[in-house]
């Protein structure tokens, strides 16, 4: 809509920032930057890299408040909507008023993203997953594919899960090949690693290809669907015990082509920008709600959210800028 404020999408890379070992010495300049409550909370994470995302997810809170709303920096404060301990932060004025801006923030291995838009009649949301962070093959191989996701079948619907299971998007072979469902035909069943597996392409050529591939395509879609809900529930202000978490669907799921990781810069590749995804209640589709999913190197992906998709600026979502630690905000804070 023209005469719309902009979305802000920010992303911030912590994994080389502050090294060391406790945040204290890495990072006394950057703590310095921030409120007392929030210094005392940083401080208190046994790990570094939970430490560095905190710091991070501060500063870039502050930066996107202090720019919208020109407010000192150090004056800057916030409250919390709705439930004074659980609901979404926000910015309030010096009357103490709650300010006309919407934000969110998320964090996930060392990478930490911001969404935020300068009007107060909106909701956001963000999420960041890292596909291989933890290590689920250990129980994908014990249970195979289908009992990892039945691990999860409080917070997906059955429909979800089904999904998840035994649909599979296009993925590439050791040599570059490109698979897609059709060429599999009903190998898109397996549901456990080592296997065997072979695909018709196209081009009438049969390839053979270890089912590894598959279960790591599928994996990849499991996390997308995770990064999607996570998104919305964090635009909704709710936490992952909410009642209505296994009613809400999503549909037309495909996970973003990844990236590539750094290589002759610091910060690596953004990969595929999927937004066609289509957001379910209650089986009634939600037509004021409009999400995006882009991948960034090959592990990450960051999901995007608004409420109502009315508000969504001409043009659709912006991409995500990668910010500079003292260029961007510390340079910024210090001048306030």
């Amino acid at each position: 809509m023209m005469g719309e404020p902009a979305l802000t999408c920010w992303l911030l890379d912590t994994r080389s920032l502050w090294p060391g070992e406790r945040i204290e010495d890495s990072a006394a300049d950057a703590l310095r930057l921030v409120s007392p409550e929030e210094h005392a909370h940083i401080t208190r994470k046994y790990h570094m890299a939970d430490a560095r995302m905190s710091l991070a997810s501060a500063l870039l809170k502050r930066l996107f408040v202090h720019l919208s709303l020109r407010i000192p920096w150090a004056e800057i404060r916030y409250a919390r909507k709705g439930d004074p301990k659980h609901g979404k932060p926000c910015a309030i004025l010096p009357d103490g008023s709650r300010a006309p801006l919407e934000f969110n923030i998320s964090h996930q291995a060392g990478l930490v993203s911001l969404i935020g838009c300068k009007r107060g009649d909106v909701e956001l949301g963000t999420d960041i997953v890292c596909v291989n962070e933890r290590n689920d093959y250990r129980v994908i191989d014990e249970e195979g594919f289908e009992g990892w996701v039945d691990m999860y079948a409080e917070i997906f619907g059955e429909e979800e899960s089904w999904d998840m299971k035994y649909t599979v998007d296009s993925f590439k072979l050791l040599d570059g090949t490109v698979v897609t469902a059709a060429d599999i035909g009903r190998g898109d069943r397996c549901c456990a690693r080592g296997r065997e597996l072979r695909a018709m392409l196209d081009t009438g050529e049969e390839v053979v290809f270890s089912s590894d591939l598959l279960i790591e395509a599928k994996l990849r879609r499991f996390y997308t669907f995770w990064c999607y809900k996570e998104a919305f529930i964090k635009l909704s202000g709710e936490a992952l015990l909410a009642k209505w978490l296994k009613e809400l669907e999503f549909r037309n799921v495909r996970s973003p082509a990844p990236g590539t990781v750094a290589r002759c810069s610091t910060h690596g590749t953004w990969g595929e920008r999927v937004g066609d995804v289509e957001v379910w209640m209650h089986r009634k589709r939600l037509g004021d709600v409009k999400m995006e999913i882009q991948a960034f190197e090959e592990e990450f992906m960051v999901a995007v959210a608004i409420q109502p998709a009315s508000k969504l600026p001409e043009g659709g979502f912006p991409g995500f800028v990668g910010l500079d630690l003292q260029r961007d905000i510390l340079e910024v804070a210090r001048s306030s």
